[in-house]
């Protein structure tokens, strides 16, 4: 790094080239054959496309989402993956059947019918009518300005936070809790995307069925209904949900790159997808990045130091169920102390910088890699963040201690509305873009993977919960039942 100067610029590292340093001189000729690899033979956007087209949906226990984890081995295997196994695990899961919301003045019989869907983890069952409360945008402060109008009531919530600059926001599962917390008899959420999109998603913090009904209403329909409590005064929901949950079985697909040490470093990404479209952002372009990574790495029969695994989670969108399994037999056996680094790519697309995940100790590395990566393409911006957060299948290794690496990039306005949507489709895809994560993220794997040492280790347990807390982590996890120290 000496002989590079650098310049922070709105939060990301910009290199101005003096010269290679020894570290990036080490990784020129190997991040060269990764990117040519790549721009040459991806099979990212075409695989991606055929299970799409072939499979559909990839929801978690049903068909759909077996015939996803098949497609998943049999293209590790076709990549030349001797050690590619399956890691099967049972849990409940939900699916949702019917549902119906109703709206009217409470002193009237005249029901509007507004169009909605389940959230997750409702209710098999729920035939409820109730006077709706607006708590705006679902914060606890939200919650506890009413606490004595909520009880028994339906709570309104937006799921994105509008007129609060500077607040943190929680996720829907968090408002659900809360909602929950005060006493509410159920909860309609309102979809932050404009239009009539409608979005789906776990309400559960815990991945178990929530003790009442909630849904989700376009951003249009949110402001209908908000306009008619402000002219005709309260108003009755009438929610009528039918959902099924039972035992099923899914499987983690994994694939091991032996490496001279039993050191490993993970890189992962959710298989499973919502059932309202085929998840082909959500996480169709994580999961099937990590797979054109995997072939990339067996293609130029990449030996690292460390061992790669490359892994296909199944259940994320239920509650992280294969990675929370994943971490628990990693626990078992002791061979979580063996991870070194967990890389994850949830919705990553077109990548500006990596995110360190609040490892100070790692950002010289992470810059001195970056740097390396614009000598290949200049186009990198070599960006730079530092925060961590929750809700993807690196939480699991997070509260365990172990560091976390994501990227950083970027997805259009246009799709990011129709995350857990009916429309998350193939047509969403950019072909270019999508094979930047592979580039990208191949260096930063094997810069992780070959490098002499590694700034940051595994976590104690006291030092986890520091850093929890130093990253802002605290009450969300509170919330969410998985703080295990005292409060």
């Amino acid at each position: 790094m000496k002989k590079n100067v650098h310049v922070v610029l709105m939060g990301g590292f910009i290199a101005l080239f003096a010269g290679f340093s020894p570290l990036e001189k080490k990784w020129e000729k190997p991040f060269s054959r990764l990117d040519n690899e790549v721009r040459k033979n991806s099979k990212a956007y075409q695989t991606l496309g055929e299970a799409t087209k072939t499979i559909g949906h990839r929801l978690t226990g049903s068909v759909n989402g077996e015939k996803a984890e098949e497609y998943a081995f049999q293209l590790l295997k076709s990549y030349g993956f001797t050690d590619v196994s399956f890691q099967p695990f049972e849990v409940e899961a939900w699916m949702r059947d019917t549902v119906t919301l109703s709206i009217a003045p409470s002193s009237s019989d005249n029901f509007r019918e507004v169009p909605v869907v389940s959230l997750a983890h409702s209710p098999v069952e729920a035939n409820l009518q109730g006077e709706i409360v607006d708590v705006g945008n679902g914060l606890e402060e939200d919650f506890e300005a009413i606490k004595e109008r909520i009880k028994g009531k339906v709570a309104l919530a937006n799921i994105n936070l509008v007129g609060a600059p500077g607040k943190k926001n929680l996720h829907r599962s968090e408002k659900t809790a809360l909602a929950i917390k005060y006493g509410a008899s159920g909860v309609i959420m309102v979809n932050g995307a404009p239009g009539k999109i409608l979005l789906t998603g776990t309400a559960s913090v815990t991945g178990a069925i929530i003790s009442i009904p909630a849904v989700c209403i376009s951003n249009d329909s949110g402001g209908e209904l908000r306009k008619w409590l402000k002219e005709e005064g309260p108003l009755e929901a009438h929610i009528d949900m039918h959902n099924i949950s039972k035992p099923i079985k899914a499987r983690n697909v994994v694939a091991t790159l032996k490496g001279k040490s039993d050191e490993k470093v993970i890189i992962g990404g959710h298989l499973d997808s919502w059932d309202l479209a085929t998840g082909a952002i959500d996480n169709g372009i994580g999961s099937f990045a990590v797979m054109d990574i995997a072939r990339t790495f067996k293609a130029l029969k990449v030996k690292p130091e460390r061992t790669i695994q490359f892994v296909l989670f199944m259940g994320e969108e239920q509650g992280l169920l294969g990675s929370k399994h994943f971490v628990s037999e990693l626990k078992k056996t002791g061979e979580i102390n063996k991870v070194s680094y967990m890389m994850n790519l949830d919705m990553t697309n077109d990548p500006k910088g990596v995110n360190a995940f609040g490892r100070d100790e790692m950002n010289e590395f992470f810059a001195g890699v970056g740097s390396a990566i614009q000598h290949v393409d200049r186009s990198f911006k070599n960006e730079s963040s530092n925060r961590a957060g929750l809700h993807s299948d690196h939480q699991p290794f997070m509260l365990e201690g172990v560091p976390i690496a994501g990227l950083s990039g970027h997805l259009d306005p246009n799709v990011l509305q129709c995350y857990h949507a009916d429309c998350d489709d193939f047509s969403l895809v950019n072909k270019n873009q999508f094979e930047n994560t592979v580039r990208i993220a191949s260096m930063y794997l094997y810069a992780l993977a070959n490098t002499e040492t590694i700034a940051v280790s595994k976590l104690s347990d006291a030092k986890t919960r520091d850093y929890l807390i130093s990253q802002g982590l605290k009450e969300e996890l509170v919330i969410g039942q998985e703080w295990r120290w005292e409060q």
